[in-house]
């Protein structure tokens, strides 16, 4: 990559102040910035690095107001850390390199595989599947028969897909994610076995989905399990049998949601979040890291803290009170 500040600028729909000739040739975080490298400033606790930062040009708000004199020549956007990840994702080329499948894999003769549909080795494509336009598949990767996938999808290697899946465009499956294995449906018999459920529904995932690393979506032993336009999910989550995700929800790593829950659009949920069975989850809750959720969350819009979880701000008083009383 080489970029000045005026082509930045360009590609980003931003403005320059300072020298439009100022070269880049790498990125990097914005306390570790030197010359030719481009950083980017979006984080208030971060502003003493601006001030003090080697990088050639910085990535900054269209509100941003210095308090101290700025080396670098600033690129001026409106929102610094969508233009940071829309210009990664320019120079990454991500969308650029496509290649017909190789030798190396097994498709089916009733698969159906769109334009430059891109297939590494040891690929295994089940019948009558449908895979859209510009989508690429990397190594490794098994595709149950019947399953259908939109366009401008990656799919990293190590990922299982099973039969009957529905998955939208411009999806990312990372490595080892596995969509629609059977959840965790067993029925007590009267001598104390465990008899299994079977699973005969699928998992459906929308569009501009995003899925973590050895993340596992089960399928839903009737109906969908549902992830909505959208969701942000984490490396190592566990989804269960016929939950919904509402669009644009958010999950950091190790969450865990137990069947059929239904989460509202624009949730966010912190590390490590644990939430039962059958629960409803109101829209933009946010739970914060660590949190287990055994009751409905109707309020929308609010907090929630501890395990079990309740309203963080009486939370935050509740701990007070026992550190309060731990001195005493």
């Amino acid at each position: 990559m080489e970029m000045t500040a005026k082509d930045l600028a360009a590609a980003l729909g931003g403005t320059v102040e300072g020298n439009p000739d100022a070269k880049v040739t790498s990125f990097a975080k914005i306390e570790h910035g030197k010359p030719g490298q481009l950083c980017f400033y979006a984080n208030p606790k971060y502003e003493q690095f601006v001030y003090t930062s080697k990088a050639s040009v910085l990535l900054v708000n269209n509100d941003f107001q210095p308090k101290e004199a700025v080396a670098a020549t600033l690129v001026r956007v409106p929102d610094a850390y969508a233009a940071l990840a829309r210009l990664l994702k320019l120079v990454s080329g991500r969308d650029k390199e496509f290649r017909r499948h190789r030798g190396r894999c097994r498709i089916a003769c009733s698969a159906k595989l769109g334009r430059r549909v891109w297939v590494g080795d040891f690929v295994t494509i089940g019948k009558d599947c449908r895979i859209g336009d510009y989508t690429k598949i990397h190594d490794n990767v098994t595709i149950g028969a019947g399953t259908v996938i939109g366009k401008h999808c990656i799919i990293y290697p190590g990922v299982h897909i099973f039969p009957g899946m529905v998955i939208g465009d411009r999806v990312i499956l990372h490595a080892g994610c596995i969509i629609g294995d059977d959840g965790f449906g067993n029925a007590l018999q009267p001598d104390g076995s465990w008899q299994k459920i079977e699973h005969v529904g699928n998992v459906v995932i929308g569009n501009d989905v995003e899925i973590g690393s050895n993340t596992t979506i089960d399928r839903a032993p009737m109906e969908s399990t549902i992830i909505e336009d959208g969701v942000r999910i984490d490396n190592l989550c566990q989804i269960a049998h016929n939950v919904v995700v509402g669009k644009n929800t958010a999950m950091a790593a190790q969450c865990g949601i137990a069947g059929s829950t239904r989460i509202g659009e624009g949730t966010v949920l912190g590390g490590q979040v644990g939430i039962i069975g059958h629960l409803d989850i109101a829209p933009h809750t946010t739970v914060c890291a660590k949190s287990s959720v055994i009751g409905n969350l109707r309020q929308e819009g609010e907090t929630w803290y501890g395990s079990p979880a309740f309203l963080r701000r009486e939370f935050l008083r509740a701990y007070a009170k026992f550190k309060q009383s731990a001195k005493e």
